[in-house]
């Protein structure tokens, strides 16, 4: 009868003791959940580890850095590429302001000479003009004729050339109203006589024709 006690005390210590393992096995697994519950929660994200972001925002510092030197490079290129650039506008601006400059003194000396050679010309034309009609055959005449064509023909050849007045509308721009008179067949403000001949350089009056003026 003890015996059986005995062995049922046995029975029942042994089971203490085992109900005592399992507790003892949940607690740590419990804690070894918990504990891996921390780890997950102050661990990297999947990108990488701490370690890795450290390296990576080291790695961005440094490229920020020799970035920033680049850029610093590429503002010097593009300030002397501007430079350069300003240069040669100021230069092509010069350059055609000069040749103007050259056209307009060109013009100027040109027109000058065309101003000293037109009386020479109206002396021709006055002088054939007077040629009677019998002596029109003349060697000389026709001589001085041939020498007054050739004038005319190298003025036009520069740019020289005659303005158009009679039975044109007046303009003032051009023409030079010394007279006036009354004719029916003519209209009104008509350019009825040339009294002497105005002349264009390259579209520029050099003089005026004089003429006179239909009422």
């Amino acid at each position: 009868m003890q015996e059986m006690d005995r062995e049922e005390n046995q029975e029942e210590i042994l089971e203490e003791e085992h109900s005592a393992e399992e507790e003892t096995e949940n607690r740590d697994e419990e804690s070894l959940e918990e504990h891996s519950e921390e780890t997950n929660e102050d661990a990297p994200t999947a990108d990488g580890t701490e370690e890795d972001e450290e390296a990576k925002e080291t790695s961005s510092g440094k490229k920020g850095f020799f970035k920033k030197k680049k850029d610093k490079k590429d503002e010097q290129i593009e300030a002397l590429t501007d430079q350069v650039k300003r240069q040669m506008a100021e230069f092509e601006n010069f350059r055609k302001r000069s040749e103007k400059e050259k056209s307009q003194m060109f013009d100027m000396g040109a027109k000058t000479i065309v101003e000293k050679i037109l009386p020479v010309i109206d002396n021709f034309e006055r002088g054939l003009a007077a040629v009677a009609d019998d002596e029109k055959e003349n060697a000389f005449v026709v001589g001085m004729d041939k020498v007054y064509k050739q004038m005319l023909s190298t003025l036009e050849e520069a740019g020289v050339v005659p303005i158009e007045a009679v039975g044109q509308e007046f303009n003032p721009d051009f023409h030079n109203a010394v007279m006036h008179v009354e004719d029916e067949e003519l209209g009104e403000n008509v350019v009825a006589e040339e009294l002497q001949k105005g002349y264009l350089y390259r579209e520029t009056v050099v003089r005026h024709s004089m003429v006179k003026v239909a009422n």
